[in-house]
């Protein structure tokens, strides 16, 4: 479809440049020549770069089933090197990926080669070389490869900061065993998060054509320029595809290739937004957008500063943040080490925290600050008085020493008073609450004793909710408390 409108286009932008200029203009005829030869250009520049990439012993390839749920429940899926009928009948995985280096540097995607025991590269002339894995980023879902040949062709870089919207779009790949395909379209949005768990880096959007076996190779400009990597498709649709931008693919890529990993300024705090979450809003009066600390993990940089959960971030370094992709974009765009000044909505007051970023850990931290196993429940005592309970399901007391050391807690912790038992499907269970947190604040006020937190809760509006900052296993949390 997108070959026959191409035309009334050109036949218009023909006939507004004769009227607009008196010189001779070229006949709509030439124009489609014109473009003939830039579109074929594309091909004969990018495709030497190109490259198949036939992985074997890869379990984690098998069907590709790689399903996310975007924003909406919109599944997205890596895009597959081969449907599971093509695996029964052809032992290598397909995928693509391109020449990065002359001496014989490869980028692909991390999905095409994760799990593989024997991975090979043809190039564009019909060779064929066994690569090594010099390294993979599982969060980006880059992977660098190298093999040993001469006369090898590089692909350019555009900067991808400069792609606009609507412009023409290219890739080539292998989509079906069918290598070096070569199919166009448009950019169709930049800066796109799709929400996928522990992907922060964004996406170019595309509706150029991009079918299993198109993973890891490049999507091009009007000049042959690689502007991204072709990583996603749409579950629900066709002509809608994502690629890595070149810009973070080529950061990434220098630092496999130089120090086997990759190194990412950190905070360490898990957030949530106020404009996605509407529960949250009634809980912050006065501000109307925001990211909310939802949790500080143990010893990330943001301990050692002064943000706290039920802190709205609003700026960093005077940059607004609305969006928890917003506040990562920021924060990734800083060097590990780095004092970051971050404007902060606390109680009504606007504050400025200074935080210095530091290194993320090799792998994702979850969002949630629980740990990975429950902490026990309260042993029962002979004749001793129940532990007070409320109205939400559950029960606590005094952090004492005493009370902690019952449920196994040896750490030093705040005053406050510790959760001793969660009543299952309760309103308590819902809001998160767990054996051994220790409430240090209900509602704004700080809670020193088990009676501070029962005449909060007593005068508290049930149904919008008390907002509870909370310590669990020697990080900060905060849960919402609605009963």
């Amino acid at each position: 479809m997108k070959n026959f409108l191409v035309v009334p286009f050109v036949l218009l932008t023909a006939a507004a440049s004769m009227a607009a200029d008196p010189a001779p203009a070229k006949s709509p005829t030439n124009f489609l020549r014109e473009m003939n030869d830039s579109f074929a250009g594309v091909y004969e520049k990018a495709a030497p770069t190109v490259v198949v990439v036939e992985s074997r012993g890869n379990p984690a390839n098998s069907g590709m089933n790689y399903t996310f749920r975007g924003p909406g429940g919109v599944p997205y899926r890596l895009i597959p090197d081969l449907s599971d009928d093509d695996l029964l009948d052809m032992p290598p995985s397909i995928g693509s990926g391109f020449i990065f280096t002359t001496d014989g540097h490869i980028l692909t995607n991390n999905h095409v080669v994760e799990g593989a025991t024997d991975i090979r590269v043809r190039l564009h002339d019909g060779r064929r070389f066994p690569a090594q894995l010099v390294g993979t980023d599982e969060r980006s879902d880059i992977a660098v490869l190298k093999i040993s040949a001469e006369n090898l062709t590089p692909a350019e870089l555009a900067d991808s900061d400069l792609v606009k919207v609507g412009t023409f779009a290219f890739a080539i790949g292998s989509p079906m065993e069918l290598p070096h395909t070569f199919t166009f379209g448009i950019i169709s949005a930049k800066g796109r998060t799709l929400g996928l768990g522990g992907h922060y880096d964004e996406f170019i959007q595309t509706d150029t054509s991009i079918n299993p076996g198109n993973s890891g190779g490049p999507l091009c400009d009007i000049d042959g320029r690689v502007i991204g990597i072709n990583t996603l498709i749409s579950g629900n649709s066709q002509g809608v595809g994502f690629a890595i931008p070149s810009n973070t693919a080529k950061d990434i890529a220098s630092q496999l290739i130089t120090k086997g990993r990759v190194s990412r300024p950190w905070l360490g705090i898990s957030i949530a937004t106020l404009e996605e979450m509407r529960q949250l809003r009634s809980l912050f009066p006065g501000i109307e957008r925001g990211v909310v600390v939802r949790g500080i993990e143990p010893g990330a940089p943001a301990q050692l500063s002064d943000l706290t959960p039920g802190d709205v971030i609003t700026k960093v370094d005077g940059a607004p943040v609305s969006l928890a992709s917003d506040l990562q974009r920021e924060i990734l765009g800083k060097k590990i080490g780095q004092s970051v000044e971050l404007e902060v909505w606390r109680k009504g007051r606007t504050l400025k925290l200074a935080v210095k970023t530091g290194e993320s850990p090799d792998k994702f931290v979850r969002a949630s600050t629980r740990p990975n196993t429950p902490r026990p429940q309260a042993p029962p005592r002979n004749n001793a008085a129940p532990a007070t309970p409320t109205s939400p399901g559950f029960t606590y007391e005094d952090a004492t020493p005493k009370a902690l050391s019952a449920l196994g807690i040896t750490s030093k912790a705040p005053k406050g008073v510790v959760v001793t038992a969660v009543e299952p499907y309760s309103a308590a269970a819902a809001a998160g609450l767990e054996p051994g947190d220790v409430i240090t604040e209900a509602a704004g006020q700080p809670v020193a004793s088990k009676d501070d937190l029962a005449k909060t809760l007593e005068t508290s509006d049930p149904d919008r909710g008390v907002l509870l900052i909370l310590e669990r296993s020697d990080s900060s949390a905060f849960a919402i408390l609605k009963f």
